[in-house]
């Protein structure tokens, strides 16, 4: 909206030329999404404690969450208002790609809405059955894939991180695979989603990586010179991911240990929902099995549980996901969040490293 209003505005005033660069827009989403959360953060702690909205504790998790009861969950509504106003903002709103990645982000924001809702109605932490989240989670991303798939000179072919000949063209079988790719996304963050901040963090890392590959992405010479996909007005995505950045580092002030507010399943499932979007649109999905590896690595950990018991009768974890494994060996909840950081830190790096080693 501001890029609209005021960047015409450079034909009177060379000043106003700043709002042309997608950089310096970025910048500010990420100041204007901050601020926002900073902003309202108390207020809807405050809101929520009123309507009691309160964190339902797994009855069959660490005796030591017992004492996270109560505490004001459905913060995720922060991050996905932040985000929307942050990017409505500074965005180039005449480019399709902002207006789909905002789509799914609300979409599965409403799916993760209605089932925090039902857990905290019904007063246990079933919330909506496996079955209806993944029927609605696959109707909103298939109909983006869709959407993405028929835009015109949209590519079907695929990027192999470090492969830069490797272009396999999966054709109308694109569709399906960004449909999986954002709902296995979604849902890895939701899994991640367990202790104080965990999620939260190694998702604007990965954001602050995607932000980058969208500008690039969306740069002709860049994206030449890198030897990676061209894709026509993806670039403006770089200012979502930056307000995404922001949203999540003031989410992160009040949802830090000991945290003072949940995300619920309405803002865990739109932030790996959006990040799935931007991966697929920037056409570097197989890079988020990196950039994501504590994502991965938390999903994995559940599926390596389940197959365990179904076929030996033995757990490979003490529990899952994997955070909780290290809890029960005696971590601090703290040292585990702070060291998955650190190696959401370090897959970041090696991500960022795919743009020369090709």
């Amino acid at each position: 909206m501001l890029y609209h209003i005021l960047y015409p505005l450079h034909n009177f005033w060379s000043g106003f030329n700043v709002f042309r660069y997608i950089t310096f827009r970025a910048i500010y989403a990420a100041l204007t999404a901050l601020f926002i959360a900073f902003y309202l953060g108390p207020k809807v702690i405050a809101w929520l404690k009123d309507l009691q909205i309160g964190q339902v504790v797994r009855e069959d998790g660490p005796q030591s969450h017992q004492v996270k009861t109560g505490t004001p969950t459905m913060g995720g509504v922060l991050i996905i208002f932040s985000v929307t106003v942050a990017t409505l903002l500074w965005a180039d709103l005449t480019e399709i790609y902002v207006w789909l990645v905002l789509a799914v982000v609300l979409g599965f924001g409403a799916i993760g809405f209605v089932d925090d809702y039902r857990k905290l109605v019904k007063g246990n932490s079933t919330g909506l059955s496996a079955r209806q989240k993944l029927a609605a989670q696959f109707i909103i991303a298939s109909v983006f894939a869709t959407i993405v798939y028929l835009l015109p000179g949209y590519s079907t072919t695929l990027t192999v991180p470090f492969f830069k000949r490797l272009l396999p063209d999966f054709g109308l079988l694109y569709i399906p695979f960004m449909a999986i790719v954002v709902v296995g996304t979604s849902n890895a963050v939701n899994l991640t989603d367990g202790l104080d901040g965990l999620a939260t963090g190694p998702s604007l890392v990965a954001f602050a990586v995607y932000m980058i590959f969208s500008y690039v992405a969306g740069h002709r010479l860049l994206a030449e010179y890198l030897q990676i996909q061209y894709v026509v007005g993806v670039g403006e995505t770089a200012i979502f991911c930056g307000a995404m950045i922001g949203a999540a580092l003031g989410f992160l002030w009040f949802n830090t240990y000991p945290a003072a507010i949940f995300m619920g399943d309405v803002g865990s499932l739109a932030l790996g929902a959006g990040l799935g979007a931007v991966a697929a649109v920037t056409k570097q999905e197989i890079l988020l099995f990196l950039v994501g590896g504590i994502f991965v690595l938390e999903t994995l950990s559940v599926i390596i549980q389940v197959a365990s018991f179904k076929l030996t009768g033995k757990r490979v974890f003490r529990m899952a996901p994997l955070h909780h494994h290290f809890e029960l060996k005696g971590w601090a909840e703290p040292k585990v969040i702070v060291r998955f950081w650190i190696i959401a830190l370090i897959l970041a790096l090696f991500a960022l490293s795919t743009l020369k080693l090709r």
